[in-house]
């Protein structure tokens, strides 16, 4: 019995041969292909500046140092999303305010965001591939002075928003990527922050590496050429030669990716069609999603079906899909801060209906309709 899972990463031999020329140079990090990889971003993005990490987390991270986010300030994010959206905030110290989701899409709800004094950041997530109404949060951001509105992109790269390229920065400051191997491209692990601000672009790069520069120009003094100052308390978040180059090499099947991801969506609302307990989120008309996720919603409670045993179920017929997911304030750390249930509830009834399809470019249409057919039988 062939196995599914939710995700799956896609390795050509030139992904393997990109990675292995890299091994016979002489860079195995700080090298050419980084900048090349950066470059090759912002080509496609639109974006006048990349940052490239070691993971998307580290991204949100020096993100929040960049923009100076501090203990005292509040950053505004959506509970549907992983730990990680809401995590960077609390690096810093600032407090996590949680708006909830629309319903139809699972993206923040413009709506619910509530800006005051004390806000610092908005990090809008699009999750699932899925564009959130960008134009509208920032709108929104200008109604007060310093409110920064970061794009947790993790889920969108390829994807579109009004014509305009996920991570091109038209709307926001800063856009974070991530390149984890159940994305849509991957470097193994590894992240990426675009940008139109040259100030942000130099202090992100700063935070990257330990905060050290080596540049004559911006150093209080230069005893040589071995010489190195460190201004900023930065970390060691630097994304490796082997994973640029793998990066470049993905990137190069992006449009190829989008393709084949639509259509595997598309092939399931079909196979969908007549079975009226799967419902499908919505993708609004501003929207052309590069998909990361495909959820489908299932009333459990109304159809009297236990969702763990549903799922594990789902498993006895090869099928190793997963939850996206648990609202944030639900774990354990931000419980003992004084979170609570119900707080966002269409974010909490959502995570009660919602299960995740495979959705990866090597399926074909013989395996979605594979999955399609254990999938009902399951649920009948």
């Amino acid at each position: 019995m062939k196995i599914f899972g939710y995700g799956h990463q896609n390795i050509t031999e030139d992904d393997i041969a990109a990675v292995t020329a890299v091994l016979r140079s002489d860079y195995l990090t700080q090298g050419p292909k980084l900048e090349e990889f950066e470059s090759n971003i912002c080509r496609y993005t639109g974006a006048k500046y990349c940052v490239t990490v070691s993971s998307a987390t580290a991204a949100l991270h020096i993100a929040m140092l960049a923009t100076e986010v501090k203990y005292g300030d509040e950053v505004i994010t959506t509970p549907n999303t992983f730990v990680a959206s809401a995590n960077c905030a609390r690096y810093v110290g600032a407090d996590v305010v949680f708006a909830d989701i629309d319903s139809e899409t699972a993206n923040i709800d413009v709506n619910k965001i509530k800006i005051n004094d004390k806000t610092k950041a908005i990090i809008p997530v699009h999750f699932a591939g899925q564009s959130c109404d960008m134009e509208a949060i920032q709108q929104l951001a200008q109604k007060r002075n310093g409110i920064i509105i970061i794009e947790d992109a993790s889920h969108a790269i390829g994807s579109e928003y009004k014509g305009t390229k996920v991570g091109s920065c038209a709307y926001c400051d800063m856009t974070v990527f991530s390149f984890h191997p159940v994305k849509t491209t991957t470097t193994g692990e590894g992240g990426a922050i675009t940008t139109n601000n040259k100030e942000l672009y130099e202090r992100l790069r700063l935070y990257r590496a330990h905060g050290i520069t080596k540049d004559p120009t911006k150093m209080s003094r230069c005893e040589g050429s071995w010489f190195y100052e460190m201004q900023e308390l930065g970390f060691n978040y630097r994304m490796t030669e082997m994973q640029a180059a793998l990066g470049i090499s993905q990137l190069k099947r992006l449009k190829k990716f989008k393709q084949r991801r639509r259509a595997i969506v598309d092939l399931y609302k079909k196979l969908f069609k007549n079975n009226p307990q799967v419902r499908f989120l919505k993708e609004e008309s501003y929207s052309n999603a590069c998909f990361h996720l495909c959820p489908v919603l299932i009333d459990f409670e109304r159809l009297k079906i236990d969702k763990k045993s549903f799922f594990e179920e789902l498993q006895e017929v090869g099928l190793n899909l997963q939850v996206h997911y648990i609202p944030v304030y639900w774990q354990p750390y931000y419980k003992k801060m004084g979170y609570e249930k119900g707080l966002c509830p269409n974010s909490e009834k959502y995570y009660q209906q919602t299960i995740s399809l495979p959705l990866y470019p090597d399926l074909i249409d013989e395996d979605v309709q594979e999955i399609v057919e254990r999938f009902n039988g399951v649920l009948k």
